[in-house]
C-alpha cells in the first residue's frame, strides 16, 4: 500500500479534529479554516517526462527489461515528489510539482542499482534514492535544476541472512520497519528501532540518515546497531564491516552512515539484533518543572538504571497533551507539570528490577508516579503525531517540528534560546505560535530536544516557517547544539551543517563525493552544496 500522497501514512487512519480542539485553536491561536481545498491528485498539472527514448530504454535495460520497474505515469511521479515536511505537504496540496521526477526506477538487486547508476552518469541524469518517502528535511529534493530519476528501493525488501549465534541480520534497504520486525520475529529477534516514522520508513533510510528510535535509551541509535553496509556507487561497490569492531584504520561504516544518498546507494545493511522482549512496561511520572525532570533523566542516563524508553515533555506539551496524541485536547489539569515516560523491556525479572531501581531515582529527584495509564497511552499513540499534523493542516493550522541535541550542561540554554526564537519570529510574522518541546533521547553526556510548533497558517505559511526555521537554526548553532540529531541534513539544514562541519571537514567530504561520484549524479545538493 502506498502512503497518502498529500499527507502522512494510511488514509484510512486519518481522522478530523474534534470540535473542542478546533475551538481551542481558534481561541488561542486565531486559526481559521482554509478557504481552498487541497488539489485532487488527478487535477495536478504534471509536466510530461523530459527523458528521451534512448535514456528510457537504457534505464529499462538496467532493471532487466521489466516494464513495471520503470514508471513515468503522472501519479507515480507525484507520489515520489519531495518528502513529508509541512512545507512539502502544503506545496503538494496546492498542486506544486515543480520538482517532480522524470521517472521512477525500481531495481531488485545490487547489480541493477549499479546499472542504473551507470546509465544516470552516462546521460547526466541526477538520481535520488527513495525509501519510505518520510524525509522532513528536504532529503528527496535535489538541489539542482534539471531532470532526475527517483530510485525506489521497495522491491529490495528481503532478509538476506540471519546469524542467531552472533545475533546479526542482513537486510535489504527497501524493507519497511514493520516488515523487518515481522521477519526477525519469526526467528525470535527484534531490531528494537521504533522511530515515529516506523510504519513507513525503511532500513536503508534509517542508515542513510542516522535515525534514532523512541527506544534508543535501551537499544541505541540505528547507527550504533549497524555492523556492516554495502554501498553501490558510480565507481563500483564499497563493502564495509568484517567484524563488530576493528582497529584497521578509520571505520568506513561511519562514512556511509548519514551520507543521505550523496555518496552512493545503500543496498544492504547488517545489524545487530536482540531477542524479542518477554515483557514491555510503560509508565508515567510527573515533575514540577522541565529542569527538574531533565535533571532526573540525566541521573538515570549517567548512573542508571537506564530504562528502554525515557522521555520528558515540557509544561506546554504536557498541558496540551501532545505526549499522548490520541488524547489531544482532552483537557489537562492546570497543575499538569511535566510528564515523563519511562519504559522497560526484557525478561520479567530484569524488567521488574530495573523498574524498581529507576523508580527510586525518579522519586529522589522529585518525581511523582502516575502509574501505567500515561505510559500505555503514549505507547498506543506513539505513531499518531504525523496523522495529527495532517488533521491540523486540514483545520487551517500550521504544525511543524525541529530537533537538535547538545551536552547536558547546555540543555537549559539551548531549550530557552530555540523556544524564544521560534516564538518571537513567528509572532513578528503575524502568526503567534504554540511552542512545545520534549527530551526524546538521552545519553551519558547529553540529550536531544524535539520542538513542535503550532500556529495559524496565515497568508503564506511556508514563508513564515522558512523565516522562523532559519532563525531557529542560527539559535541552535549559537547555543552549541547540533543542527540535527536524527532528522538528517537534506537541503533544509545543509547550509548550517556546512558551518558546523567547518571548511576543512566539508573539503574532506567533497573529496569523498568526487571520488565515488565524480559526475555528481547522486542526490545533488543534499548534505553538501551542489558543485
Amino acid at each position: 500500500m502506498d502512503m497518502l500522497w498529500s499527507g502522512w501514512g494510511d488514509p484510512a487512519r486519518a481522522t478530523p479534529l474534534p470540535d473542542t480542539v478546533i475551538g481551542l485553536l481558534r481561541d488561542l491561536l486565531g486559526v481559521q479554516p482554509s478557504d481552498a481545498e487541497p488539489v485532487a491528485l488527478d487535477a495536478i498539472a504534471v509536466p510530461e517526462p523530459t527523458l528521451d527514448t534512448g535514456t528510457l530504454r537504457a534505464l529499462l535495460v538496467a532493471v532487466g527489461g521489466r516494464a513495471p520497474c520503470l514508471r513515468t505515469d503522472a501519479e507515480t511521479r507525484v507520489r515520489h515528489t519531495r518528502g513529508k515536511s509541512t512545507p512539502d505537504l502544503l506545496r503538494i496540496r496546492g498542486g506544486d510539482v515543480d520538482d517532480v521526477p522524470a521517472a521512477v526506477v525500481l531495481p531488485e538487486s545490487h547489480d541493477e542499482v549499479l546499472a542504473v547508476l551507470a546509465v544516470c552518469e552516462e546521460h547526466g541524469l541526477a538520481l535520488v534514492p527513495f525509501g519510505g518517502g518520510t524525509s522532513v528535511v528536504g532529503g528527496l529534493t535535489p538541489g539542482r535544476r534539471g531532470a532526475f530519476v527517483a530510485l525506489d528501493l521497495r522491491r529490495m525488501d528481503r532478509l538476506l541472512a540471519l546469524d542467531p549465534v552472533s545475533r546479526t541480520a542482513t537486510l535489504q534497504p527497501g524493507l519497511r520497519a514493520p516488515q523487518a520486525e515481522a521477519l526477525l520475529a519469526e526467528h525470535g529477534f527484534t531490531l528494537g528501532h521504533f522511530p515515529q516514522s516506523y510504519e513507513w520508513a525503511t532500513i536503508g533510510g534509517f542508515a542513510a540518515t542516522r535515525s534514532s528510535g523512541q527506544a534508543s535509551a535501551g537499544y541505541g541509535r540505528f547507527d550504533e546497531m549497524v555492523l556492516g553496509l554495502t554501498l553501490a556507487t558510480p565507481r563500483g561497490t564499497l563493502d564495509t564491516g568484517r567484524a563488530p569492531r576493528s582497529a584497521a584504520g578509520p571505520d568506513l561504516r561511519q562514512l556511509v552512515l548519514g551520507s543521505e544518498g550523496a555518496f552512493g546507494v545503500i543496498t544492504s545493511v547488517t545489524v545487530r539484533i536482540r531477542p524479542v522482549p518477554q515483557t514491555r512496561l510503560y509508565e508515567g511520572w510527573r515533575f514540577a518543572s522541565f529542569q527538574e525532570g531533565a535533571d532526573a533523566l540525566r541521573r538515570l542516563a549517567q548512573d542508571g538504571p537506564r530504562p528502554t524508553v525515557l522521555r520528558l515533555s515540557d509544561e506546554t506539551e504536557t498541558l496540551i497533551g501532545l505526549a499522548q496524541p490520541d488524547a489531544i485536547g482532552s483537557g489537562a489539569e492546570q497543575n499538569a507539570g511535566c510528564l515523563a515516560i519511562a519504559g522497560f523491556e526484557g525478561t520479567p525479572r530484569d524488567t521488574a528490577h530495573r523498574r524498581e531501581r529507576a523508580a527510586a531515582v525518579l522519586r529522589d529527584c522529585g518525581g511523582t508516579p502516575l502509574g501505567a495509564e500515561p505510559g500505555e497511552k503514549w505507547a498506543q499513540g506513539r505513531y499518531s503525531a504525523p496523522y495529527l499534523r495532517d488533521a491540523l493542516l486540514d483545520a487551517g493550522a500550521f504544525a511543524e517540528t525541529l530537533e537538535t541535541a547538545t551536552f547536558w550542561s547546555r540543555v537549559p540554554d539551548l531549550y530557552a534560546s530555540v523556544r524564544e526564537t521560534l516564538t518571537k519570529t513567528l509572532t513578528e510574522s503575524g502568526t503567534p505560535p504554540l511552542v512545545m518541546c520534549h527530551i526524546s533521547h538521552v545519553y551519558d553526556n547529553g540529550a536531544s530536544l524535539y520542538f513542535t510548533v503550532v500556529s495559524a497558517q496565515g497568508d503564506d505559511p511556508v514563508a513564515h516557517w522558512t523565516r522562523a526555521k532559519r532563525a531557529a537554526n542560527e539559535a541552535i548553532l549559537a547555543a552549541g547544539g547540533t543542527i540535527s540529531h536524527h532528522h538528517g541534513v537534506g537541503t533544509d539544514h545543509r547550509d548550517w551543517y556546512v558551518r558546523e562541519a567547518g571548511p576543512l571537514g566539508v573539503d574532506a567530504l567533497r573529496a569523498v563525493k568526487e571520488r565515488l561520484d565524480p559526475s555528481g549524479v547522486l542526490n545533488p545538493g543534499v548534505l553538501l552544496p551542489a558543485g
